[in-house]
């Protein structure tokens, strides 16, 4: 019977699969803490007060891009090449999702606009890592190989999404409602349409690596059609809601280090 744990535990158990897993995952972070360090130093003046906030963030994408190549190398086992139909964060560019690279690679500094589009990017993407750490916390939280990392990462995926839920209410506060409602459904729609095409490249190349029989590769790209449509009719609002969370100035303090993983 498939399942997620099955599922995972499949990718895990195999070095190829773990390889592509682990070196997909480590780009995507690493892309991430790139971003966020670019932002932060062009935050304009008015909001200076965030640059420690985004740098800790990028700080955070750093660590997790460091902790799944220590989980490569503890496994004797070299990074691979990244697919570009698998590469999350330059899709979400490639859609006009986000600040875009040339803007972040120029040294002027950034509008208030653009730091909200940077937070409402933000917290859509953040929903869906903090769910899907929250998934791999609950079946592999005491794994021995990737359990530490596991509860780590989670951990900080749902500190970041309750930073962009505090500073876009924030914002809100300030008169710019409508422009963040606007901005986190047009991330949202394009983000639910972004993640079914990366999953069914990443389910395909997993597929080959593993020998998965035909049917097997279908009912899966068949579960991941379906979620698509439930999150195109519905699923994406839970993106798009804000609300004060319990964790309050979740990115206050400075980035926690992981020294076991260095």
């Amino acid at each position: 019977m498939l399942s997620a744990k099955s599922l995972f535990q499949e990718i895990l158990d195999n070095d190829d699969s773990f390889r592509l897993f682990c070196s997909i995952a480590a780009s995507g972070e690493s892309q991430g803490g790139w971003e966020n360090a670019r932002i932060a130093a062009l935050v304009p003046d008015s909001e200076r007060a965030m640059a420690p906030k985004i740098t800790r963030h990028g700080a955070d994408e750093d660590k997790h891009g460091r902790i799944f190549n220590a989980l490569l190398k503890k496994r004797g086992l070299d990074p691979v090449p990244v697919p570009p139909e698998t590469d999350y964060t330059m899709l979400l560019e490639k859609h006009g999702i986000g600040l875009a690279h040339d803007k972040l690679k120029a040294d002027k500094p950034l509008a208030v606009d653009d730091i909200i589009t940077y937070l409402a990017h933000s917290r859509v993407t953040e929903q869906r890592a903090s769910e899907q750490m929250i998934m791999l916390r609950k079946y592999f939280a005491d794994d021995p190989v990737i359990g530490k990392a596991v509860r780590m990462i989670s951990n900080d995926e749902d500190n970041h999404l309750a930073y962009t839920h505090e500073e876009l209410l924030r914002f809100a506060a300030a008169g710019h409602g409508r422009q963040i409602q606007a901005t986190l459904r047009e991330c949202a729609l394009a983000e639910i349409r972004v993640y079914r095409d990366v999953s069914l490249a990443v389910m395909d190349h997993m597929g080959r690596v593993l020998g998965w029989p035909r049917a097997k590769a279908a009912a899966l790209a068949a579960g991941i059609h379906a979620v698509y449509a439930w999150e195109r009719l519905a699923g994406w609002r839970r993106m798009v809601s804000l609300a004060m969370p319990e964790r309050r100035d979740a990115l206050g303090g400075p980035a926690t280090s992981a020294p076991e993983f260095a």
